[in-house]
């Protein structure tokens, strides 16, 4: 296995994208290749024309990324010229698992309990990435699972490169999402954290050195889930591409497929087009699926009828609208009030933890930092206590939103808001 440096690729993002021939073989194979048919921000175009970026173009600066913060290590002398190199290959194949529209597909997968980093797994596996990994000496199960986080072994920080709460793929998307959606939020001084990473506690950890950067870091990716990722525009495109994703499933099995290659078949043309060639149906869900399909395709989206920002989690609230036998009740209700189809009226309830965490976590929490000592050593600090403003924003960001059709919105409004009022929503919920 050679990881001297074979070629580069010219990014707007990092600049020159270095790479190994191990690697080149890893990039040329056709699921790491497939991921250019799949947009990045999956429906956002439509809102921030400029955001045609992939999940490919995401791949390569993650592994770019992933490559610096080893080299960090290495530096230090935690990690060796291998396990460097194994971490650059799991970071370009992080998301290899992604579906159509990426984690819009996600939700669509919720019925059968996966999530894409379970179907990256076996596609580092049981694909031609196993094939290149191997004839290039590499471990596939090893890198598989270090690709989402889950590599067991004495060195649990080096997961935390991939998948942590300051990890190569929040770095990545954050200042790329934002350069390709001409928002600012999204610039952080990246150079900056990664000169500062250590290992504290066998986990990785910022020295307060760059106090200022990583709060930086941390408010610009809650303002991205704002301005972007959150938009109520962006939302509603979302909604319409997985509610007609889910109705077409059981006709087109997006979600049944038995192997890795029938997988890998999927991208955004191919599920769109499916979606579109329902024309004429009999079954109305069906119907509606290609309706679905064509009001997106011809940018004709859904309407914010109510909407309600929650910054401090309500749990009663929160986890009554996260149920979607829930959600459906709520729609079919007013669309009865109101006399409208109620497959196009629809609840969303976008959410995220508004400070970065990773799995080992299970919820948002502080972000270890320390500081150092007048002997060297690495005290352990509260990052929450040194910056008040990220402190607060500790826990999550919800918003609760009914969409309608245009023609529809005024009436759906008022339901909603007949149902939801000011009052916790829990007053006008039975189950």
């Amino acid at each position: 296995m050679s990881s001297r440096r074979w070629g580069e690729i010219k990014d707007p993002i990092h600049g020159y994208i270095r790479f190994s021939e191990v690697e080149r073989a890893v990039i040329d194979t056709p699921p790491v290749q497939r991921l250019r048919g799949i947009k990045q921000l999956s429906a956002a175009h439509l809102t921030y024309p400029s955001a045609e970026h992939t999940r490919f173009q995401h791949s390569l600066g993650v592994m770019h990324v992933a490559g610096r913060i080893a080299d960090q290590l290495h530096g230090l002398g935690l990690i060796d010229d291998g396990e460097t190199q194994t971490i650059r290959i799991a970071g370009l194949l992080h998301d290899v698992g992604h579906g159509p529209f990426s984690h819009l597909f996600e939700e669509v997968m919720e019925r059968r309990g996966l999530t894409h980093e379970d179907i990256g797994v076996r596609v580092v596996r049981e694909s031609q990435v196993a094939d290149a990994l191997e004839e290039q000496g590499l471990d596939a199960k090893e890198i598989a699972d270090l690709a989402v986080g889950r590599l067991e072994g004495e060195k649990p920080f080096i997961n935390q490169v991939v998948a942590g709460q300051f990890s190569a793929d929040n770095m990545d998307y954050l200042i790329r999402d934002s350069y390709f959606t001409g928002v600012e939020y999204g610039r952080v001084d990246i150079n900056r954290l990664i000169d500062s990473i250590d290992v504290l506690n066998g986990g990785l950890a910022m020295d307060t050195t760059a106090l200022y950067a990583l709060e930086a870091f941390v408010i610009a990716r809650y303002e991205m889930f704002k301005a972007v990722y959150f938009h109520r525009t962006v939302r509603a495109a979302a909604v319409m591409l997985v509610r007609a994703m889910e109705y077409a499933d059981d006709r087109l099995g997006f979600t049944r497929f038995g192997t890795v290659d029938e997988f890998l078949r999927l991208d955004d043309a191919s599920v769109l087009a499916q979606i579109e060639a329902l024309k004429g149906e009999r079954d109305r869900r069906l119907r509606t699926a290609h309706e679905l399909g064509r009001m997106f395709r011809d940018r004709r989206l859904l309407k914010c009828a109510y909407e309600r920002v929650v910054h401090r989690r309500d749990p009663f609230f929160t986890n009554i609208l996260m149920h979607g036998d829930v959600r459906a009740s709520i729609e079919e209700d007013i669309a009865k009030q109101v006399e409208v189809d109620e497959s196009f009226v629809a609840i969303d309830v976008s959410t995220a933890a508004s400070v970065p965490y990773y799995s080992a976590q299970k919820q948002p929490s502080d972000i270890p930092v320390f500081s150092r000592g007048n002997d060297g050593s690495k005290v352990p600090q509260s990052f929450g206590e040194l910056s008040p403003l990220v402190g607060s924003l500790i826990g999550y960001l919800d918003i609760v939103r009914v969409y309608a059709k245009q023609e529809d919105l005024r009436p759906v409004q008022e339901a909603a808001q007949k149902i939801f009022g000011k009052e916790a929503v829990g007053s006008k919920i039975s189950y």
